[in-house]
């Protein structure tokens, strides 16, 4: 189907006086001139959003789909260090071309915003080994070894 003319912001508010007084879509439709499908769109938008005149369109459609996204979120969640190349690179897997500007823009738009990974992690190797070695040291000390290190410590 074609599509037809847009009626006028007065028309419009002129349905949903009517609407407000009481009449229904029929007699508004024969008092105006216009089909009852008409009226009952524009009604139907009036009470979702309390207004009349168009809103803007969506613009481009997403190039990520849904479950693309859900995806990607998932990744992130649970690998946080996980790179925009990479991500690129699992949806081109999955059969999606996009950019890394892309996969920035759904990320922020799903509430990651000016995130960026450590580059450093908070435990060095040399830092785990060491309390490793420490911990197998002290693995047979008894309690009162324990409470001697703890009066030390404070």
């Amino acid at each position: 189907m074609g599509k037809t003319r847009e009626l006028s912001k007065d028309v419009r508010d002129k349905i949903v006086d009517l609407h407000k007084a009481g009449m229904g879509y029929k007699t508004i439709g024969k008092q105006l001139g216009e089909k009852e499908t008409t009226v009952g769109a524009i009604i139907r938008k009036w009470k979702k959003h309390k207004m009349t005149i168009n809103r803007p369109r969506s613009g481009a459609p997403c190039k990520i789909s849904p479950r693309g996204v859900s995806m990607i979120m998932r990744k992130v969640r649970h690998q946080p260090r996980t790179t925009r190349e990479e991500l690129v690179n699992d949806l081109k897997a999955a059969g999606t071309t996009v950019t890394k500007k892309t996969i920035g823009n759904t990320l922020r738009r799903n509430g990651l915003k000016s995130c960026s990974a450590r580059k450093v992690p908070l435990l060095k190797k040399a830092h785990v080994q060491a309390r490793l070695k420490f911990a197998n040291e002290h693995l047979n000390d008894s309690e009162k070894a324990w409470e001697k290190q703890r009066e030390r410590g404070d």
